[in-house]
């Protein structure tokens, strides 16, 4: 058999060989090469983008914790001016009722044959006037409701009295004892007489 010349095989007719995929321009290397740097790029963009994601996370975390102690420090100092304020509250109320006091132990221990009854009253409805200013002051309100509406929110009915009128009807005509509220809240309802119409 006659062997076939190398030239045969040459269709371009330089002497290349058409088959050799390791030469310049275009060979299996270059595209190797060219799939290796894409998955490098890969690979690297994940990389900053998994740092990126790492850091806004620890500064979110910074933030919370932050935060959290935050609060619990505003906790503690809320409860403890809480804690603070009733008995400061109190405090104040009494120093204010101390001149009241001085002035009702004078009274309370004079002796009765050098002083007559009308100046005794007249101590009394002093000290009495001074309680009430400072009780007042402090958001006590007193409830006498002679000539109002029977509101039985604010009154107890100890009794009752024909009214004269359809008018009258369940109207308060005397108060056996007075009522208080301190700021709103009621400490004690009046005790009233109630006018009740039967016509």
């Amino acid at each position: 058999m006659a062997q076939r010349n190398r030239n045969d095989f040459d269709s371009t007719g330089d002497g290349s060989d058409s088959g050799d995929f390791t030469g310049p321009g275009g060979g299996l290397d270059d595209g190797i090469d060219a799939a290796q740097v894409e998955s490098d790029a890969t690979g690297s963009a994940s990389a900053e983008a998994t740092a990126e994601l790492e850091r806004k996370l620890a500064e979110a975390q910074d933030r919370f914790l932050r935060q959290a102690a935050e609060y619990d420090n505003y906790r503690k100092r809320t409860i403890k001016e809480r804690t603070e304020t009733v008995p400061r509250a109190q405090a104040d109320i009494i120093k204010q009722l101390l001149d009241p006091l001085d002035d009702l132990a004078r009274f309370a221990h004079v002796d009765p044959a050098t002083v007559d009854a009308s100046t005794i009253v007249q101590g009394a409805d002093m000290v009495e006037k001074k309680l009430l200013k400072v009780l007042t002051a402090s958001g006590l309100e007193i409830v006498d409701p002679v000539n109002q509406t029977f509101d039985p929110k604010m009154h107890e009915a100890v009794a009752t009295e024909p009214a004269l009128s359809r008018e009258d009807d369940h109207v308060v005509s005397r108060v056996y004892q007075v009522g208080y509220l301190y700021n709103g809240q009621l400490l004690r309802p009046a005790r009233v007489v109630v006018k009740q119409w039967n016509g």
